[in-house]
């Protein structure tokens, strides 16, 4: 049963444009938040919406919201959006991912809704270029115009909203950034048996010599899995193993046909696509490499240091903020292959390191960003522009 620990009931409606960004981002915040607030989740229709309804015990609506640039549905989104608006009349609208801030920011404002917050949590357009740069700043500059509070998920966000001049509005990053921080308790290594992990490895053909990295995420060009593969590729070293955890999209960001034919035919790389529960992979990895193209606060390369594992990130807003360099892991250019070769290298050979690198993981993460540190900056910063 719900209870608000405010005397005043306040209605605050999040929205993404997808369901998983709910499902999965936001997971266990939207129920925390419904003890003080009367939450509304708001994104395109599908299986993670009815699972944001089940678990977070919180309203939901369905309203299709394109990712890509599509003038006539994002037309036919921003009206749907203007009308629930009007109807629901929350006081706050928060919004966490690009289209859904768009047209919640611009819909939050048509409406009369007092409190328009978006939270940027990456960024595309310093990693585009041209006419498509230009047009993703105009948009990112017409949503901060829309907005009345604006949030980068972390201080690289910010300082590219303000080498940009996306807005001359303050930027505020709530606790260390971050939307949601980390369960220490749910991702913690400790949650599994011998037994499970030797099932586990059998299953996957992992065996007791072998030093597995691990990848986990979306199999796509911008995570730098091309670079991934060709540097594992290279490899030389015996009893090494490349884990890939994450669905392969084939449509909107392909691999190059090379890579793919290795990831099928090299028997050191072992795939197993999405998975619900990414915890038992980390477990029976040594380390996470996580060589994307940009990110805005990367929730992979936390769970990961939760789980007692160092990475190896490139030198990106968030995964430049998370690790820091020869303490919890290892910091590298950005679509750089003999990088990634020469650090995988480096934490096979060098014990001492690896070790210290992952006796620091866990506790650097724990100091930083404990879930329950971030859902109370969230929720005062509520209380605070109430006011």
């Amino acid at each position: 049963m719900k209870f608000y620990k405010d005397r005043k009931v306040v209605k605050l409606t999040r929205t993404s444009t997808v369901a998983a960004s709910l499902d999965i981002l936001l997971k266990g915040q939207l129920a925390y938040l419904n003890q003080y607030y009367e939450v509304v989740a708001v994104s395109g229709p599908d299986s993670h919406l009815q699972a944001v309804t089940e678990r977070e015990k919180v309203r939901t609506i369905s309203i299709a919201m394109n990712r890509n640039i599509s003038l006539l549905k994002d037309f036919h989104s921003l009206i749907k959006l203007f009308l629930l608006f009007k109807r629901e009349n929350p006081q706050i609208v928060h919004s966490i991912t690009p289209k859904a801030g768009l047209l919640s920011m611009m819909a939050g404002k048509m409406a009369g809704v007092p409190v328009r917050m978006h939270t940027f949590t990456g960024l595309i357009f310093p990693s585009k270029s041209g006419s498509m740069q230009k047009l993703l700043i105009m948009m990112d500059k017409l949503l901060c115009a829309c907005a009345t509070h604006i949030y980068p998920e972390g201080n690289g966000v910010k300082d590219d909203l303000i080498k940009y001049k996306i807005t001359s509005k303050p930027l505020k990053v709530l606790a260390n950034g971050n939307v949601n921080g980390i369960d220490l308790d749910y991702f913690n290594p400790d949650k599994f048996s011998e037994n499970q992990l030797g099932d586990l490895k059998n299953r996957l053909k992992i065996d007791c010599k072998d030093f597995v990295f691990i990848f986990v995420g979306r199999l796509v060009k911008d995570k730098g899995i091309n670079e991934l593969v060709a540097a594992f590729s290279k490899v030389e070293i015996p009893n090494i193993k490349l884990l890939l955890v994450g669905p392969l999209e084939e449509d909107l960001d392909p691999l190059l046909p090379e890579v793919l034919m290795e990831i099928h035919k090299n028997e050191k790389i072992i795939q197993v696509g999405f998975q619900q529960d990414v915890r038992p992979y980390f477990a029976v990895a040594h380390a996470l490499v996580f060589p994307s193209y940009r990110e805005g606060f990367p929730n992979v390369v936390m769970q990961a240091g939760a789980m007692h594992l160092p990475s190896i990130v490139t030198d990106i807003n968030g995964c430049n903020e998370i690790i820091v360099n020869e303490q919890n892991g290892l910091v590298i250019p950005v679509k750089d292959d003999n990088a990634i070769l020469e650090s995988m290298n480096r934490l096979v050979k060098d014990a001492q390191l690896y070790s210290y690198m992952k006796q620091n993981s866990r506790k650097m993460i724990a100091d930083r960003y404990e879930q329950s540190v971030v859902w109370k900056a969230v929720l005062e910063e509520y209380q605070n522009v109430l006011k």
